[in-house]
């Protein structure tokens, strides 16, 4: 499932083909399904009561990019859509617009570089995406300004555990929700909303949480991890292999201590293991989904990821296995807070 969610093509405000992919997904396990004007897809499971609703988030959309411009030697300028660290950039495989056109990210070779250069990031607005063509007319035949661009990255399994694949920011969490509607028994009526446009502002979790106005909300996500023997201690915010991620405070949310302090105890009598992050650093979509109509109690939940926004995010099978087990056991127990 992680492979087929993470190959789908899905930048922020181009959902579609996740989207076909999630509904084709969980169509025979709910009782109902709706997609919003913005493109979230807000699907509804009965739960053994009605007193309370609970909804569960994860967004399908990625980071990518969009093309602003076509030069006279058919190069593409481009810009990013939502946040992408320019070091990653150079050499990077792309695919762009509806037709899938393989491009490179290039730069300057370091031959041709000036020393300054060599020791300076260079910005995004100074690299071009190479299509293999050598004129704008050749260009324009197969994209335009306003295509989206994204990572061209293959999901492969490798060393003792471990996953790399693009877009596993978020598409963990879609695949956890995937696995709720198959497998859960709710203990409220269930609402698994798979949001749109996160990256660029946690724009769709807003309209959904707003429609559904749900009393608890969990949001799966994935989340910084930095564990590397070049990070110091204190900076190692979360590490891959020490199981789920509870996040007590970011930009714009806070957990719901009542929520938090069950799903801890839940992990605990399960024998899951969980980590707190721990840093404040980053957002998610409990910051708006947090104050929707009355306001609902939150917590975020991730599996940490390393090199987040990049084209090769590599996490833990451990770490995805405890965050989905949790969440479904959060489902099912939800009412004993």
């Amino acid at each position: 499932m992680l492979k087929k969610l993470t190959d789908a093509f899905s930048p922020s405000g181009y959902e579609d083909e996740i989207r076909e992919i999630i509904i084709n997904e969980i169509t025979p396990f709910c009782d109902s399904i709706e997609t919003d004007n913005m493109g979230n897809i807000i699907a509804f499971k009965k739960g053994k009561s009605s007193k309370k609703k609970f909804m569960a988030d994860a967004h399908m959309d990625e980071v990518g990019f969009i093309v602003t411009g076509i030069t006279e030697g058919g190069r593409l300028k481009f810009d990013e859509v939502g946040g992408i660290d320019d070091r990653i950039l150079p050499g990077k495989r792309v695919i762009v617009g509806e037709k899938r056109v393989p491009g490179i990210i290039g730069i300057n070779p370091v031959h041709l570089s000036y020393p300054e250069e060599r020791n300076s990031v260079i910005k995004m607005r100074d690299m071009l995406i190479d299509i293999g063509v050598s004129t704008k007319k050749e260009a324009e035949m197969v994209a335009e300004k306003g295509d989206y661009i994204c990572f061209d990255s293959e999901y492969k399994e490798f060393g003792d555990g471990f996953i790399k694949a693009k877009a596993l920011d978020d598409r963990v969490g879609v695949a956890v929700l995937i696995d709720m509607l198959k497998t859960a028994n709710p203990a409220y009526d269930f609402y698994a909303v798979f949001s749109v446009q996160e990256e660029i502002g946690c724009r769709g979790a807003a309209v959904a949480a707003n429609i559904i106005k749900p009393d608890y909300a969990l949001i799966v996500e994935g989340t910084i991890c930095a564990d590397s023997a070049f990070t110091p201690i204190h900076r190692r915010v979360t590490a891959a292999g020490n199981g789920a991620v509870f996040s007590v405070m970011e930009r714009s949310s806070l957990a719901n201590r009542d929520f938090l302090n069950f799903a801890k105890k839940l992990a605990d009598e399960n024998g899951i293991a969980y980590q707190i992050k721990r840093t404040g650093n980053g957002g998610n979509n409990a910051g708006r989904i947090q104050v929707a109509g009355k306001g609902c109690k939150t917590l975020a939940m991730a599996v940490p990821c390393r090199y987040l926004h990049s084209p090769a995010c590599v996490i833990s099978k451990k770490d995805f296995e405890a965050v989905r087990s949790l969440a479904i056991l959060i489902s099912e127990r939800i009412d004993e807070i």
